[in-house]
Formats: structure tokens, sequence, C-alpha cells
């Protein structure tokens, strides 16, 4: 098993995400990713939820260069079984877990993603997304270091939309 990192304690990787429930005991890959926003959940679950809309990491390569809304565009709460993410305007995965204002677990190509929000008082969240996958054990480091790329930078385009908002 592969497991990885980045801005993520040791503490917060014993987190119960819903992700856990949906693959095996032993994943072939499991990687956490966190930042901290200065906003409170209630501001940074709507932006975790329009991920619904687009993939807010880097537009050029996994949007088909269309720009990630950089406003909210009022969606209803998320509700398991509809589409996970966009793509180029077209759905991809689905939503498999959602506990509003607080997680939702998408999947996608075979890999559970887990958004857990924790709240740090009245003006901060930790923002958490851990990824499972079972897969070949040779592609998990692969895997693994292209997640690291692309999970902190759509990680901190939704902090940099929420802090706006709550600013």
């Amino acid at each position: 098993m592969i497991g990885a990192r980045w801005g993520v304690t040791q503490d917060e990787t014993r987190l119960h995400f819903d992700c856990d429930d949906l693959v095996g005991a032993r994943p072939a890959l499991e990687a956490w990713r966190g930042v901290t926003v200065e906003a409170p959940p209630s501001v940074v679950w709507p932006w975790v939820g329009q991920v619904r809309v687009a993939p807010y990491s880097y537009d050029w390569l996994d949007n088909l260069g269309r720009r990630s809304p950089r406003d909210l565009v009022g969606l209803a709460e998320p509700r398991v079984g509809e589409p996970f993410t966009r793509s180029g305007g077209r759905p991809l995965g689905r939503l498999a877990a959602v506990e509003p204002g607080r997680q939702l677990t998408g999947e996608i190509l075979g890999a559970y993603l887990s958004y857990l929000l924790v709240s740090l008082g009245e003006n901060g969240t930790r923002l958490l997304l851990k990824v499972v996958m079972d897969t070949r054990p040779v592609l998990a480091p692969f895997l693994s270091v292209g997640d690291l790329v692309m999970a902190r930078r759509q990680l901190l385009n939704l902090k940099a939309r929420a802090e706006a908002i709550a600013h």
C-alpha cells in the first residue's frame, strides 16, 4: 500500500472519512491532502459542493481549458448518485456519500475522494481530502504524485474562493 500526505497531520489521517467505507481494508493507495481556510465551514461547504460543476485544479488540463466558476452558482445541496464533477462540461463520476456541511465523497475512475471539513472555530476550517483506490500496486506511486499536484491546486483554489467571500 502507498500512503502519502501533504498538509495533513498524523492525527488527521486517523479521522474517519466516508471513502474508508467504500474500499477494501487495505487499498493500494491512500493519500491525504489538507489546507487551513480562514473562513467558517458554512462558507467553505458551498465551494466543496461546487466541485460538481468544475474540477477547480488546473483548468487547462482537467477542464479542457474552460475556467472553473469564480463565483458560487447557487447549487442545491449535493445528493448521492449525482455526477461528482465535470470536465469540459461533461459529467464525470458520481457522488457516493454526503453529510451536508461536513463531508462529500465522490467516485471517479475507480478512486474514492472524501472532502472533510473540520471546524477551527468561528473563522477557520481545515479542508481535508482523502483519496483511496484499489489499483495495481505498481501504479499507486504514479497516481499518488499526479494526485498531489492536482489535489493541491484544487484545495488551494477552493481555499482562495472561500476566503474571498469571508473577508
